[in-house]
């Protein structure tokens, strides 16, 4: 169904799309350093409750993705349109309910989750708050419609678009930042912009019916139950499972900051580059919801064994590459970061031990999953990355960080434990072929 160069057509734009993401949300986090402080812990500290809104939709366009793949591997387009008419009205319902209660409830929830802020801090995160709770329904509608593209195999969308979106972004940031000294409130605003024109952009696009999914009109749209539940089927379990994930990585968070200011900004710098390392991972564990979806649609399970090895090979190889560049530019990021040498030396130690071992055991932890998930086998990746998680990621840290005094290394290591829990049983789980059983339609 796949050859080696409809694999490559669909992955090499995913992970520019993921580059793109990384690299300007530094670009807008150096722009929002310009204002002060107090705004980048006001962006910091809502954008930590965002990531746990913004993975709903996510976990949303994932289940949609999930069941239109399948509808194509079936060769049955009308039902693949109707999936992604469904998965983008349910979705953007989500998102609207979503935004209404953070419209009315942001100041409730900002002192309820960080009482005790300085006054200048909690004014930036209202304020960014907002702006951000009202593109809630755009980021919402574009993962929608960014995952159908992806399950019709075709990536370059939306990373055209994404290219655009983040120029616009960039440019909005300097001209309200900058120009009209709007702050915070600049930054917010030129997001929201960005993620209006992807939205409406992608909408545009989905209406052409040559397309094998296509949405003629907005408007006319109304609710299937019978796919909706489908969707949710996949979606519920994938969201639960991100959002244990993400308050999971702030109990981690909190246990580093127990442990002094070095600890803090090595674990930070370690963070922010080794997600550098793994960008091809999630870009490949995305392509294989497209792959293995659209094999398990057309009864292809051989095909299923074959694309996902094949895919799984690429990620350790491309891994492999960009994480050996990574240690030799080790020395010169320090450099860019002017920190002690006490705190260089940590952040050195911490991105030598991710770059190694990311590579033999991120893309089993985390992209083969997604094979599984693209099977309709959501229940068993969810309890599986739960568990995992409070056990190994958050018990560990405290037991090797606090209690045998290990500090922030013993963190890492505690990541790594997790991560080869997740590899033993995702692998198994995909060597006895479990997903012969499992269908999301």
């Amino acid at each position: 169904m796949f050859t080696k160069k409809n694999l490559i057509r669909l992955i090499v734009p995913l992970i520019i799309e993921q580059i793109l993401i990384v690299t300007v949300g530094m670009a807008d986090g150096i722009m929002v350093a310009r204002v002060g402080e107090a705004a980048v812990s006001g962006v910091s500290i809502v954008d930590s409750i965002n990531v746990l809104l913004i993975g709903l939709f996510t976990a949303m366009a994932t289940g949609g993705a999930v069941v239109a793949s399948q509808l194509l591997g079936q060769k049955n387009e009308k039902k693949a349109s109707l999936a992604g008419e469904q998965l983008i009205i349910s979705t953007l319902a989500l998102a609207i309910i979503v935004m209404i209660i953070t419209l009315i409830g942001r100041n409730m929830i900002l002192n309820l989750l960080f009482k005790g802020v300085e006054p200048d801090v909690m004014m930036n995160a209202r304020i960014y708050f907002f702006y951000s709770a009202l593109s809630y329904p755009f980021l919402a509608v574009y993962n929608a419609s960014a995952a159908l593209f992806r399950s019709m195999g075709n990536s370059k969308i939306s990373m055209k678009i994404s290219v655009v979106a983040n120029i616009i972004n960039i440019v909005s940031n300097a001209i309200l930042i900058f120009g009209f000294n709007m702050g915070v409130a600049g930054a917010a605003i030129a997001t929201l912009v960005s993620r209006i024109f992807s939205s409406f952009m992608l909408l545009i696009l989905l209406r052409n019916k040559e397309l094998p999914i296509n949405i003629d009109n907005m408007l006319k749209i109304r609710p299937d139950m019978v796919m909706i539940k489908r969707i949710l089927r996949i979606g519920i379990p994938n969201g639960m499972e991100n959002s244990v994930f993400q308050v999971g990585k702030i109990a981690v968070q909190g246990i580093v900051a127990g442990l002094g200011t070095a600890s803090i900004t090595a674990n930070a710098i370690a963070g922010n580059i080794g997600g550098f390392g793994v960008l091809p991972g999630s870009a490949i564990g995305l392509a294989l919801i497209t792959v293995v979806g659209q094999s398990i649609g057309a009864g292809d399970y051989e095909g299923v064994r074959r694309y996902t090895g094949k895919l799984l090979k690429a990620t350790h190889i491309i891994m492999a590459g960009i994480n050996i560049i990574i240690i030799f530019l080790i020395p010169s990021i320090l450099k860019i970061y002017h920190v002690s040498d006490l705190t260089a030396e940590l952040a050195s130690t911490l991105m030598l031990y991710h770059c190694i071992l990311a590579t033999v055991f991120w893309p089993p932890s985390f992209a083969l999953p997604n094979a599984l998930r693209a099977a309709g086998d959501v229940k068993f990746t969810m309890w599986v990355s739960m568990i995992s998680m409070w056990v190994w990621r958050i018990g560990f840290s405290y037991i090797l960080a606090i209690v045998f005094e290990i500090g922030v290394f013993g963190v890492w290591i505690a990541m790594t434990v997790d991560w080869v829990f997740r590899a033993s049983c995702f692998v198994y789980r995909f060597i006895k072929e479990k997903y012969r059983t499992h269908s999301a339609i």
